[in-house]
């Protein structure tokens, strides 16, 4: 939380130097009170009277700190939606997206964590798609139409090798283009890979381009390096994730580099992103919060004094 007037928060001295003379003034008046034989009795029958002749007093301090802290303005960072921000989901879907190191299998995980960030993300963002093995295959422009993106989703098989750099490509010429005043709308990439680019252009020379155009992309790289697929030759084939070429690619663009070795940190990958890409923070004025407050607490000062003693105490 932050202010626009911090230095009215001084008045918050007010508070303790009151508190202080309450307690002096029951001090007093304790001295000065009449005993009465029975006062220990009647305090048995009564154990909690003791505290509650003080809620008026602490409600009307509580309700004035409050209307005190309002003063200074105060403001709370909130997460907005990204107006005509654009996100394009790179899925890779070559053959060694087949391998069960990550349950049911990296393809599966993969669909299923992309569903979820697209049922996060605020509306007002536009997502696109592009799926890719050999090439890019299947590119779906940034949409309002989830629907349309799921169905690329599902649609994706896993086959073939790993075009990294003509994905990254295809992705960047289907973002939005700078408008009139060559400013580009905010727009990123998410690009889950699950190995080394094996066919196309050389990923991080898209990559530099991508900086250039001031789109940022984020990278996962999925799968364990026990991953395994059937040869077509015979045999099983080690399919290891390149971590190393995705946190490239990443500090390239100015975006950030994640790795997930399951399902659930997969999900876990994606909902952050969700956050970071769908919104940003503001700073808003909750000032009338604080007002309603202090207000709220003061009316119950004055009631709850009214209903014990008969009179403002």
């Amino acid at each position: 939380m932050t202010f626009q007037a911090p230095l009215a928060l001084l008045a918050l001295a007010l508070v303790p130097l009151l508190l202080a003379l309450y307690l002096l003034a029951q001090r007093r008046s304790r001295r000065y009170a009449v005993r009465f034989p029975g006062a220990a009795t009647l305090a048995r029958l009564a154990p909690d009277s003791r505290w509650r002749r003080h809620v008026p007093a602490a409600l009307f301090l509580i309700g004035l700190a409050a209307a005190l802290v309002s003063l200074a303005r105060p403001e709370a960072s909130v997460a907005v939606p990204v107006e005509r921000a654009s996100v394009m989901l790179v899925t890779d879907g070559s053959g060694s997206m087949r391998a069960t190191d990550v349950s049911p299998s990296r393809l599966d995980a993969a669909r299923d964590a992309a569903r979820g960030f697209l049922d996060d993300v605020p509306d007002e963002l536009q997502a696109g798609f592009v799926g890719f093995s050999d090439g890019p295959h299947t590119v779906v422009p940034p949409t309002a139409d989830r629907a349309e993106v799921r169905r690329a989703l599902d649609g994706l098989a896993a086959d073939g090798g790993t075009a990294t750099g003509d994905a990254l490509r295809a992705a960047l010429d289907a973002l939005p283009q700078p408008d009139g005043d060559g400013e580009r709308p905010p727009a990123a990439i998410v690009l889950l890979s699950d190995g080394q680019h094996t066919t196309g252009s050389d990923p991080l020379e898209v990559a530099r381009a991508a900086a250039r155009e001031r789109v940022p992309v984020f990278t996962v790289a999925l799968g364990t390096p026990d991953g395994v697929v059937d040869s077509p030759l015979g045999g099983r084939l080690s399919v290891p994730p390149d971590p190393e070429t995705m946190r490239e690619i990443a500090a390239v663009t100015g975006g950030q580099a994640f790795a997930a070795e399951d399902a659930g940190e997969l999900g876990a990958v994606y909902d952050r992103l969700g956050s970071q890409i769908g919104t940003r923070e503001e700073q808003r004025e909750i000032t009338a919060g604080f007002v309603a407050g202090a207000l709220a607490l003061l009316a119950a000062a004055v009631v709850t004094s009214l209903r014990r003693f008969g009179r403002l105490a």
